[in-house]
C-alpha cells in the first residue's frame, strides 16, 4: 500500500467544501476526489456525519430535487440548506443509513430486495400445479368431464352456469356489459348481487370488482342432453377457460377450467398469475391470516405470568389493574363454587380451576354474586373464562387505547391453515423443481444462491426459454446479497426484525444491482454487526460500487475499511465542541505519518489498545453462575450456555450464528418476565438456574432513547429535575412563586410559546 491509489489532481475531479459550519463543523475547507472510496473517520462527536450526511449529501439531495419540476418536487422531501459557504463537484446523492428497512409486518427480505417479484413471475409462467389432495399434476380438463361432475350432483340441484369475466380488477365494464347484452345475455352477477344486464348498477373504476356472466340456469338431471356442454363452452370462450357452477339455493360455488383441474379430486385453479403468490394480495393470501402468515392470541402465560401470586394477589394479570370490584368478584365467586381459597397460589390450584377461570366453564353454571356498594344481587350463568372475555372485548372495541391495553397480553402463533407459509393452498399447490415458493423463501441466501443456479438442468427445454431472464435477475440479486456477508439471512424474514446494519447492506446490494454511475453513495459505518470473517466481502461490494464509476463516501470506525480507502479525511481532534476540524486528510499511508491524527498513531501502531495483563477470575462452578439450558428458538440447536456472574462476558460469533436470539430473545426476555415482571415471551428454552443471584436485568440496545423532538440527554436520565427543583428555589423564583414546572418546555407554563417548547 505505499503508492498512491489517486489519479493527478484536476480541479473538475474533486468534491470541494468551503466554510462548512453545520453543527459542530468549524468552518471546514476539504477537497474529496470524485470516482473514489473516500472513508471520513474520527473520535464519535466528532463531525464526521455532519460534514458526510448533513452537509455534503444534503447539498447534493437538495440541487438534485431543486433540478425537477414544481409538480415533482411536491411529493418529495425538501432538504434545507446545509451552513456551508460553497460545494462544487456535487453529484446526485444516494444516502444509504443505518435504519430499519420497514416495520411492516408484511415486509420480507424477498419483497425489498425485489426477488420475491420476480419468483411470483417465475412461478406463475413455469411452475406445474399439483392437486393438494392427490399429489397428482393438474390437467386441462374437458368439456366432457365438466359434464360428468356436474352430473354427480344430486337430482333437482338448481345451477347458475357462469362466465367469471372479471376477477378483482378496476374499472367501469359499461361496454362490456352492453356487448354481453347485444350476444342476447340477460342476466350478470356483480360483487355478488345478481341482475338484470339493463339494470347493473354502475361501477366506480377506483375498486376492484368481480363480474360473472349467467349463461345458463339448469336443473340437475338424467336427461340434460347436449345443452350443459354447450353452455359450458360458452361459457369457457367467455372467460378464457373458466366457467363456475354456482348453486342457486345455497351459492356454493364450484369452478371448472379448461386448463388447471385435478382429474380424480377436482381441485381446479382459476388462473396462474403472479399475483396468485403474492401475500399482499387478496386473491392469493391466506384467508385465515390474510397473509401474515400469523395470528395474534391470548397467551394464557402473559395472562398469568407469575404463577407464584394467587387470585386475591393479581395473578390474572389483566384483570389485576381494574379500579372496580367486579373482576375480583367473579373470581371469588369461582373459587367458592370449586371450593377453593383465592389465597392460594395460581400453581397451587387444581387444574380444572384454573382451566376454567382462563377458558370459561363450558355448559357449568356457576353462582356469581356481586356487591357495587348500593345493592347486592346474585346470577347464575355460565363463566365466560378470562381468555375468551379479552378476545371478545378486542375484538368488539372502538377504542384504539383499549386495544393497545389488550394486546400486551397477546402473542403470535404460527397460522393453522397456511402454516405460516401466508398464501392460499392453491398457490402453494404449484411447484417446480417439487418446491412451491413458500418452501423456496425458507431458503437462507446461501443456500438459495446454489439452489437457483442448480435449477436450470430440472426445467425443460420450454420451461429454460421462459425462464431464463427471470432466473438471470433472480441470481444476479442473491449474489448481490451474499457478496455483503448476508447469506445467512432467509428470504422470508420479516424486515422489522433486522438490524441497522443489515438494512443497510440490502439497500447496498440493491444499488449494486441499479447499475448506475456517477452517483455520490453515502454510507454509515456499513461494518457494524458485521463479523472480520466477511468484511472482506463488504469492502469488494464498496470497491466494486466504486468501479461502476461512482464516488463513494464512508463514514467509518473499522480498520480495515480505513486501510482500503483511496483517500482517508480524519476529523477531531475531540468530541463535541472540540472537534469539527479536519486533522488529516490524504492516502492511508500521508494520515498514519501526520503526528497530529489520533487514527493515524492507531493505524501505525505508535498507540494500542491495551489487553489486560490481569482478569477477573470466574466464580467457582457451584457459586454464582446464570445457566439457560436448552434453547430451541430460530437457528439454536438445543444450546446450553453458562454465564459467570460478576465478570465481563463477550457473546461473539459470526453473523447469523444465533447471538442475539440466545441472548436478547432467550435469556433476556426469561430473566426480565421473572425479575421485571416484563409480559415478555421468551425464546423456546428447556430452564434458567441462577436467577435467585441477580434482583434485576437491563436491555441496553441501539434504539433511540426519544421517539419526540423534546426529548435529550438531560430529561431522560433524569438530570434536568434537580435543575428545574433547584432554580425553583432561587431567591427571585421563591419571590414570584415559580414552581419547577416553570422551567419544564414539556409543561405549558414553562415552554415558549412561539414554539411551543420545541426550540
Amino acid at each position: 500500500m505505499a503508492k498512491s491509489r489517486l489519479p493527478a489532481a484536476e480541479p473538475h475531479r474533486f468534491i470541494s467544501v468551503r466554510g462548512a459550519r453545520e453543527h459542530n463543523l468549524k468552518n471546514v475547507d476539504v477537497d474529496l476526489p470524485r470516482d473514489r472510496l473516500v472513508v471520513i473517520t474520527g473520535l464519535s462527536g466528532s463531525g464526521k456525519s455532519s460534514l458526510a450526511f448533513d452537509t455534503i449529501y444534503a447539498e447534493g439531495q437538495r440541487r438534485y430535487v431543486e433540478s425537477l419540476s414544481a409538480y415533482a418536487r411536491q411529493f418529495l422531501e425538501l432538504m434545507q440548506k446545509p451552513d456551508v459557504d460553497s460545494i462544487e463537484g456535487l453529484s446526485p446523492a444516494i444516502s444509504i443509513e443505518q435504519k430499519t428497512t420497514s416495520r411492516n409486518p408484511r415486509s420480507t427480505v424477498g419483497t425489498v430486495t425485489e426477488i420475491y417479484d420476480y419468483l411470483r413471475l417465475l412461478f406463475a409462467r413455469v411452475g406445474v400445479p399439483y392437486s393438494p389432495a392427490t399429489g397428482l399434476p393438474i390437467e386441462s380438463q374437458t368439456v366432457s368431464q365438466m359434464v360428468d361432475r356436474i352430473k354427480t350432483m344430486p337430482d333437482g340441484t338448481r345451477l347458475y352456469l357462469m362466465a367469471p369475466i372479471v376477477r378483482g380488477r378496476k374499472g367501469e365494464y359499461r361496454k362490456e356489459l352492453q356487448e354481453l347484452q347485444r350476444k342476447g345475455f340477460q342476466r350478470v352477477k356483480v360483487d355478488g348481487k345478481l341482475y338484470e344486464i339493463a339494470e347493473a348498477p354502475a361501477l366506480d373504476k377506483k375498486f376492484k370488482h368481480d363480474i360473472d356472466v349467467v349463461v345458463d340456469r339448469i336443473v340437475v338431471k338424467p336427461d340434460l342432453g347436449n345443452r350443459l356442454a354447450d353452455s359450458l363452452e360458452t361459457a369457457l370462450t367467455l372467460a378464457e377457460g373458466l366457467a363456475i357452477a354456482e348453486n342457486a339455493d345455497n351459492g356454493e360455488r364450484t369452478v371448472f377450467s379448461a386448463r388447471f383441474a385435478c382429474p380424480v379430486s377436482g381441485f381446479t385453479i382459476e388462473e396462474i398469475e403472479p399475483r396468485l403468490f403474492s401475500f399482499n394480495a387478496p386473491q392469493g393470501a391466506c384467508p385465515a391470516c390474510d397473509g401474515l402468515g400469523v395470528k395474534m392470541f391470548f397467551d394464557p402465560e402473559m395472562v398469568v405470568p407469575d404463577d407464584r401470586l394467587s387470585l386475591s394477589e393479581g395473578a390474572v394479570a389483566p384483570w389485576a389493574d381494574s379500579s372496580g370490584q367486579y373482576y375480583m368478584q367473579t373470581l371469588e365467586s369461582i373459587a367458592k363454587h370449586f371450593k377453593v381459597k383465592t389465597s392460594v397460589p395460581w400453581r397451587d390450584l387444581p387444574k380444572k380451576v384454573r382451566d376454567t377461570i382462563l377458558y370459561g366453564s363450558g355448559s357449568e353454571s356457576v353462582a356469581m354474586r356481586y356487591d357495587d356498594g348500593i345493592r347486592q344481587y346474585q346470577t347464575t350463568k355460565p363463566f365466560e373464562g378470562v381468555i375468551p372475555n379479552l378476545d371478545r372485548r378486542w375484538r368488539e372495541t372502538d377504542s384504539s387505547w383499549v386495544r393497545e391495553e389488550l394486546e400486551r397480553f397477546q402473542h403470535e402463533s404460527k397460522c393453522e391453515v397456511c402454516n405460516g407459509a401466508r398464501l392460499k393452498p392453491e398457490a402453494l399447490a404449484v411447484k417446480i423443481a417439487g418446491l412451491n415458493i413458500s418452501q423456496t423463501t425458507e431458503f437462507s441466501i446461501g443456500e438459495a444462491v446454489k439452489w437457483f443456479l442448480a435449477l436450470d438442468p430440472k426445467l425443460t427445454s420450454k420451461q429454460r426459454e421462459i425462464a431464463a431472464r427471470i432466473l438471470k435477475e433472480i441470481n444476479e440479486r442473491l449474489g448481490f446479497l451474499d457478496n455483503v456477508g448476508l447469506s445467512y439471512l432467509t428470504l422470508n424474514r420479516t424486515s422489522g426484525t433486522l438490524s441497522g446494519g443489515e438494512s443497510q447492506r440490502i439497500r447496498l446490494a440493491s444499488q449494486i444491482g441499479s447499475g448506475l454511475t456517477g452517483v455520490l453513495y453515502v454510507l454509515d459505518e456499513p461494518s457494524i454487526g458485521l463479523h472480520q470473517r466477511d468484511n472482506d466481502r463488504l469492502l469488494k461490494t464498496l470497491t466494486r460500487l466504486r468501479d461502476l464509476g461512482n464516488t463513494v463516501l464512508v463514514v467509518e470506525h473499522d480498520e480495515d475499511a480505513i486501510r482500503s480507502a483511496d483517500y482517508l479525511v480524519d476529523m477531531g481532534p475531540g468530541a463535541g465542541a472540540l472537534g469539527g476540524h479536519v486533522v488529516a486528510q490524504g492516502t492511508p499511508e500521508e494520515v498514519m505519518g501526520n503526528s497530529a491524527s489520533l487514527t493515524g498513531q492507531y493505524l501505525s501502531g505508535f498507540r494500542q489498545v491495551p489487553i489486560p495483563k490481569v482478569r477477573r477470575e470466574p466464580p467457582p462452578k457451584n457459586g454464582r453462575w446464570l445457566t439457560l439450558k436448552g434453547a430451541k428458538e430460530n437457528n439454536l440447536q438445543n444450546v446450553t450456555a453458562s454465564i459467570p456472574l460478576g465478570t465481563f462476558t463477550c457473546v461473539t460469533g459470526v453473523s447469523g450464528s444465533g447471538k442475539s436470539t440466545l441472548i436478547v430473545e432467550t435469556l433476556y426476555k426469561a430473566l426480565a418476565k421473572q425479575l421485571n415482571k416484563a409480559r415478555e415471551h421468551a425464546g423456546a428454552h428447556a430452564g434458567l438456574e441462577g436467577v435467585n443471584h441477580l434482583d434485576k436485568i437491563v436491555d441496553i440496545d441501539q434504539s433511540p432513547i426519544g421517539r419526540t423532538p423534546r426529548s435529550n440527554p438531560a430529561t431522560y436520565t433524569g438530570a434536568f429535575s434537580p435543575i428545574r427543583d433547584w432554580f425553583s428555589q432561587l431567591p427571585e423564583s421563591t419571590e414570584r412563586g415559580y414552581k419547577p414546572g416553570r422551567f419544564s418546555f414539556n409543561v405549558k407554563g414553562g415552554r415558549c410559546e412561539a414554539c411551543q417548547g420545541d426550540g
